[in-house]
């Protein structure tokens, strides 16, 4: 792939994984004993996965954290 892409899904996902939206997932993989390096990689994949998604449904952009606020309130 693109090495400036995968550079900004890496500098993405470093963001994402203090976010409490991608926190449990960043953890989660660390706790399986993954280097963070690895979870990292991960976590920009899945980055990459949600904004394709949201561009092909050109939908915005839902938390689940968000969503479950929603249904709770």
């Amino acid at each position: 792939g693109h090495a400036e892409l995968r550079r900004l899904l890496y500098l993405a996902a470093m963001q994402a994984c203090r976010t409490p939206a991608w926190r449990d997932v960043y953890q989660r993989h660390l706790e399986r004993g993954l280097a963070p390096v690895q979870t990292l990689v991960i976590l920009a994949r899945k980055l990459a996965r949600v904004a394709f998604a949201i561009l092909r449904n050109g939908s915005n952009y839902q938390s689940r954290i968000t969503k479950s606020a929603c249904v709770e309130t």
